[in-house]
Order: C-alpha cells, then sequence, then structure tokens
C-alpha cells in the first residue's frame, strides 16, 4: 500500500453513535415482529452500555411498541424506513469531524426484489437528523456489500455488485472507479459468491470481515452438512492469495425454520461499536467457538454474544441493521 488514508473510517474507529432499525411491516417478519422485536431489543441495551443509540422508526405503531421496549436506553428518531435494514438503506458516512459527510447512494430493493415504502427517503432523512451534508451518487450501493481496513483497501464480491440488477451498463473498472472516487481507497479486493439463499445476492458481510489493517476474518465450514462449505473455502483460499493475514472462525453450520431449507445465518454479520462486539448466534456448540475466537481477536472489547434467530427471519442480522457515525 502507498500509505493513502481511505475516507471511509474502518467501523472499529471510534463512533459517535450507532443507529439501528426498528421493525415496522408485518408482512416482511411472516406476520410476526415480536421475536425480531425482542431480538432487537436487546441488541439495542447491550450495545447502549457503549455508544449512544439513536433507533429510526417508520410509523406510530413502531414508536409505540420502541417506546415500551427501548425508550430508556436510546434516543427513538421517527424517519422514513421501509424496515430496519440501515446499512444498506442508511447513508455511509465518510471523513471524520468537522469533514463528515453522508453519502446517499441509490438504493433499488436488492435489485428489486425488496421494494418498501420509506426505504428511498432513509439516507437523506438520517443525514438531516445528524445534520451533515450529503453528496448523492447516481450508482446503486448497498453499505452491507463493501467493507474496509481505513488504509485503502476495500472488500467486496462479484455477485452483489458485477450483478445486472444493480449497475447493469457498467463495467468491473468502471465500478471500482466510483468505489475510489467515493471511499478514497486504491485496492478493491474481490471475493466470488456470497451464502447460500442470501437475498442480498451475496453481501460481503455475510462472510468476511476487516479486523485491522491488511486483516480480514472469515468463516470455515462447521459441521459435515454446512450448505457454505465450498464457498467458504474459496472464501478463505482467495483471501489468503491477496496476501491478507487471515482468520476464521466456524459458521453457525446448517441454519433453517423446520423445512430444511438453509437461510443465510453467519457469525461475520457482528456489529463494531465503542469497547464492544456485538455477535449474532444460533446454534450453541459453533457460537461457542465463534465467540472463543472472536475474544481473542478483539483484545480490549466486550465480545458480547445475543441471539438473532428471530431478526434472521427477516433475512439478516446485527450489522445488516445498524449504521455508525464516526466522531
Amino acid at each position: 500500500m502507498t500509505g493513502l488514508k481511505s475516507f471511509l473510517a474502518p467501523e472499529w474507529a471510534p463512533q459517535a453513535a450507532l443507529w439501528a432499525g426498528w421493525p415496522r411491516l408485518a408482512e416482511e417478519w411472516g406476520g410476526e415482529l415480536a421475536p425480531a422485536r425482542a431480538d432487537i431489543a436487546a441488541f439495542i441495551h447491550a450495545a447502549g452500555a457503549h455508544v449512544p443509540v439513536k433507533v429510526a422508526i417508520g410509523s406510530d405503531e413502531a414508536m409505540a411498541s420502541a417506546l415500551a421496549a427501548v425508550g430508556g436506553a436510546a434516543e427513538l428518531v421517527r424517519i422514513p424506513t421501509g424496515d430496519i435494514w440501515l446499512r444498506d438503506t442508511g447513508p455511509i458516512i465518510t471523513g471524520q469531524g468537522a469533514a463528515r459527510q453522508a453519502q446517499v447512494f441509490r438504493f433499488n430493493g436488492w435489485g428489486g426484489k425488496y421494494l418498501m415504502d420509506g426505504d428511498a427517503g432513509t439516507a437523506a432523512a438520517l443525514a438531516g437528523h445528524e445534520a451533515l451534508p450529503t453528496r448523492t451518487h447516481d450508482f446503486v450501493l448497498e453499505g452491507g456489500g463493501i467493507d474496509v481496513d481505513g488504509e485503502g483497501r476495500l472488500l467486496t464480491t462479484r455477485q452483489c455488485l458485477l450483478n445486472p440488477n444493480r449497475n447493469p451498463l457498467l463495467s468491473e473498472d468502471q465500478i471500482e472507479g466510483h468505489l475510489r472516487a467515493a471511499f478514497g481507497v486504491e485496492q478493491i479486493l474481490w471475493l466470488g459468491d456470497g451464502l447460500a439463499n442470501d437475498h442480498t445476492d451475496g453481501h460481503v458481510d455475510n462472510i468476511a470481515r476487516f479486523i485491522g489493517p491488511g486483516h480480514v476474518l472469515c468463516q470455515h465450514p462447521a459441521g459435515p452438512d454446512d450448505p457454505n462449505t465450498d464457498v467458504l473455502r474459496e472464501i478463505e483460499r482467495t483471501l489468503a492469495a491477496a496476501g491478507l493475514m487471515v482468520s476464521a472462525i466456524p459458521s453457525p453450520g446448517r441454519i433453517h425454520f423446520g423445512d430444511g431449507v438453509p437461510v443465510p445465518a453467519s457469525h461475520m454479520n457482528f456489529t463494531i461499536t465503542n469497547g464492544a462486539v456485538l455477535v449474532p448466534i444460533y446454534e450453541e456448540r459453533y457460537s461457542a467457538v465463534a465467540l472463543a475466537g472472536l475474544k481473542a481477536l478483539f483484545p480490549g472489547r466486550d465480545v458480547i454474544g445475543l441471539p438473532a434467530r428471530g431478526i434472521l427471519a427477516g433475512g439478516g442480522s446485527f450489522h445488516c441493521m445498524t449504521r455508525e457515525i464516526p466522531v
């Protein structure tokens, strides 16, 4: 690397606040909001011990339920939201201090698959509440599709960013140009596919995350029936071949909701904030091993495992539903 520092701080940099979503559309949760709300309330209470938490509320009913569940632990903010997925619908904040700016990208419902009223207005509204200037990009990008180390490296997947349902008229080189211009990165590291049945088309925050400059974390297969065995092994090989320091923890293995169809559960969908790492857990055996590994990799931070099956019913987890605001 040449020493160029990214405009986009890594997630482990100091944070002024952490935003989280609050479920409001029952039809997106199989008609049942209570399990997801319980998981998210536990997350907000745990995170609030480390960072000021702000919750994006998209309806009067959602405000009433959030007040009852987390009203004393977070600031509740009424802004347009489709549902909870602020990592993708919210802005991406570049710079620090007085130089902070909200980057607002086009959002097309994960390639047109999930279009919810309110999502198109979330990024600008969140930036407005934070009193941040905005820069609008005519480029489809979700925050869960990228990850940076703060020293010029950006990690993404071909399955998502090169998918014709995002920016079909742009070549790989043109997409790289947009990423460099928006975030000040100089090296784009491409992985291939994401997890099976991931409706985001392979978001990188479900498969690999930077945990330090040039240091990336991924998952190795858990158990003989892990539905992502081949994909996870290929990810680890690709990261090592890129010259990165690579660490690995077990995946949750095969997680399903009674029908045998694997859902995209991942220990990688953790949220890093001031003094803590909040980790989704699903299966006691593999999650316990993953938590032990993360505690060794994040010295000086509390590694907190929290149940996340309720959130997973909507297709994501903690990282998907949060957006940090750097100091």
